[in-house]
């Protein structure tokens, strides 16, 4: 296994790690952003009003995606065990 070897390895496992987790985070700074302007306009200042919905809304959006991010982190998994016999030499 060569340096070019493990630097597309963690290459790879970076891509997938933006790409599983980007939907989430734009998900939470939307409506962290939602909160803030409903929080400015109402003068509201309560510190669950901003934690309560971010949690919701990003365990809906995990029960909406977990199936697409399982697949994308099972096929990573799968490919670097079907590889192993090249890693290893």
């Amino acid at each position: 296994m060569t340096i070019d070897d493990v630097s597309a390895i963690t290459g790879e496992a970076l891509f997938l790690i933006i790409k599983m987790s980007a939907p989430m985070l734009l998900v939470s700074l939307v409506v962290g952003l939602v909160v803030s302007i409903f929080q400015t306009v109402t003068s509201i200042q309560e510190a669950t009003l901003t934690f309560v919905p971010k949690v919701v809304i990003l365990f809906l959006t995990i029960m909406v995606l977990g199936h697409w991010i399982a697949n994308g982190l099972t096929g990573y998994m799968q490919k670097l065990w079907s590889d192993f016999s090249i890693y290893i030499r």
